[in-house]
C-alpha cells in the first residue's frame, strides 16, 4: 500500500506529530510540576507520544499488511519500558505511576496518528486529571493517605 508522499500529505504528518508531542509534553509538564524527581518529565513523556505517533503514521502509510502490527509493538515497546521504572524494595513499590502514565501517553501518541484528535485530547486530559487528582484536598480526605 506504499502511498507517493506529497507536500500536503507530509504537512499533515508533521502536524500530528507535533501535537501528539505537545500532548505528551503536557503531561510530562504535570509530573515534573509536583514532582521533585523529574527523570520522567517533559520530554520522556514528549518523545514516547511523538515517538508513538510517527510509529503509527508510519504503520500506516508504509506497511504493505496490517497497519496495526507496528502500533501493537509501540504497546509492548512502552510496556517493556515501563517494567524498568518499576522498583521494589520490601514492601514499597515505586514508578507505577509513572509507567502506567508513559503507556497511556503512547496511546495519545497512536490516537493522534490515525487522526482521532478528540480521542487524543480526551486521553490526555483523563491522564492529567488522574496525576492532578492527589493535590486535590477532598481525594486525599476520602483517600486516607
Amino acid at each position: 500500500m506504499m502511498i507517493a508522499p506529497t507536500f500536503q500529505m507530509d504537512l499533515q504528518i508533521v502536524i500530528r506529530v507535533i501535537l501528539a508531542c505537545l500532548l505528551g509534553c503536557l503531561i510530562g509538564w504535570e509530573r515534573e510540576r509536583h514532582r521533585h524527581i523529574v527523570s520522567a518529565g517533559i520530554r520522556t513523556y514528549g518523545a514516547i507520544a511523538l515517538g508513538s505517533c510517527a510509529f503509527g503514521i508510519l504503520s500506516y502509510y508504509i506497511t504493505d499488511s496490517d497497519p496495526s502490527r507496528i502500533a501493537a509493538q509501540v504497546v509492548t515497546g512502552i510496556g517493556f519500558l515501563g517494567g524498568g521504572i518499576i522498583f521494589r524494595q520490601g514492601d514499597y513499590v515505586t514508578g507505577l505511576t509513572t509507567a502506567a502514565t508513559l503507556w497511556a501517553t503512547a496511546a495519545v501518541g497512536l490516537a493522534v496518528a490515525f487522526g482521532l484528535y478528540f480521542v487524543s485530547f480526551l486521553i490526555t486530559l483523563l491522564i492529567y486529571l488522574l496525576l492532578y487528582l492527589p493535590r486535590l484536598t477532598w481525594w486525599k480526605k476520602i483517600s486516607a493517605k
